[in-house]
């Protein structure tokens, strides 16, 4: 699917070159009209968010298109590693608007549209803006999950081509991003616990930057220019009900199934294998930390649940040196109990809470099996 997509892409690219190349100088008419697309949430993970576009229609030239930026080349050399690394280059497209609304009536993705009130040579302006980028290097960008993305990229050119930044958050700027994204997860237990534990102090910041499509909505909703409003009404060129998908493992109950055996089981191979589990998820968060150019993995305290220093405890038990093993299983339990606090009034405690008992038992059993015992003298 995402191949076709690109193709189709690619075309519609090489269809528009014809005047792209001129853009700058060709003037719009006067019944053309340039909107704010938001296209509704998917199941696949490019599309947990939902996405944005710019439409420009304008019947007087005969042509309808949408320029996307949040477009990425699954084909890219080494994909995941620049993922995960931050320096993933995303770029800006355009395609017909009926290629368009055919992707997103394929997956079933509502849109909406909400058409910007600005005068003509405004549009005008915003139009050569969005062909000039086309035509440059600056069609490419350094994606960051926060900070640019399909829709942080379309305010940033609409608030560039108004003069001002008209268009800024107007709602939820007293919520965490991390708060804000967490009912984006629903149907996705395991993503939304893997979001929950890799992100840093960063999602712990106030919201205060539009980032999601929907924030971008609603915002435009309540935004004026030049003493009206931005933007008309909404309206749905398409509507889908979300289809929240439902599996046999990707749930709460798997998860707590699987805790709940670890803290019932009582069991010194179980408990080692998943301390073991929790080290090489530290270990990877660390080296993560380091290594991506991702500002979200920063500052990652869920590390204090998740320690590297565990492996070190495992050693310990394998090696049967139950001095430091006790006193590597206490160190945790401490390191537990402060993550907790920290966490209480975070928007994932609840989720992660089942982890923290499991942990807290495993812990306590590693203390109590190695505790050195006090001979009785009678």
């Amino acid at each position: 699917m995402k191949n076709v997509i690109f193709k189709k892409t690619l075309f519609s690219l090489l269809l528009l070159l014809s005047f792209i190349g001129f853009s700058q100088s060709l003037p719009l008419s006067k019944d053309v009209k340039i909107s704010v697309l938001t296209c509704g949430l998917g199941n696949e993970t490019y599309s947990y968010f939902g996405h944005t576009g710019i439409r420009v229609s304008d019947p007087g030239n005969n042509f309808d298109v949408v320029y996307n930026y949040g477009t990425f080349d699954f084909r890219t050399p080494n994909f995941v590693m620049k993922f995960a690394k931050g320096d993933l280059q995303y770029f800006a497209t355009v395609h017909s608007y009926s290629d368009f609304l055919n992707e997103y009536t394929y997956e079933k993705r509502s849109i909406h549209e909400q058409e910007l009130l600005i005068p003509l040579d405004l549009k005008q302006k915003l139009f050569d803006k969005l062909n000039a980028v086309l035509a440059s290097e600056e069609r490419y960008y350094t994606y960051k999950f926060i900070d640019k993305n399909c829709t942080s990229m379309v305010v940033d050119v609409i608030n560039n081509a108004l003069n001002h930044n008209v268009i800024i958050k107007k709602e939820d700027t007293d919520k965490t991003y991390r708060s804000i994204l967490f009912p984006y997860f629903d149907g996705h237990f395991y993503e939304q616990l893997g979001t929950s534990i890799i992100f840093g102090t960063k999602v712990d910041q106030m919201g205060t930057k539009i980032f999601l499509p929907f924030e971008l909505k609603n915002s435009l909703a309540k935004t004026t220019f030049q003493n009206h409003p931005l933007a008309k009404e909404s309206q749905t060129l398409l509507s889908f009900e979300k289809e929240t998908p439902r599996s046999l493992w990707n749930n709460i109950y798997t998860y707590l199934f699987i805790l709940g055996f670890v803290v019932l089981a009582q069991n010194k191979i179980v408990d080692k294998i998943y301390i073991f589990i929790l080290s090489l998820i530290g270990i990877f968060f660390v080296a993560i930390g380091f290594y991506s150019y991702h500002h979200e993995l920063e500052m990652n305290y869920n590390v204090l649940l998740f320690s590297p220093l565990l492996l070190i405890l495992i050693v310990f038990s394998l090696l049967k040196n139950k001095r430091w093993t006790y006193r590597f299983a206490v160190l945790h339990l401490l390191f537990l109990l402060i993550y907790t606090l920290f966490l209480i009034n975070k928007a994932h405690f609840f989720i992660v809470l089942p982890m923290i008992i499991t942990s807290g038992f495993v812990l306590a059993r590693f203390a109590i099996r190695n505790k050195k015992r006090i001979p009785i003298i009678i």
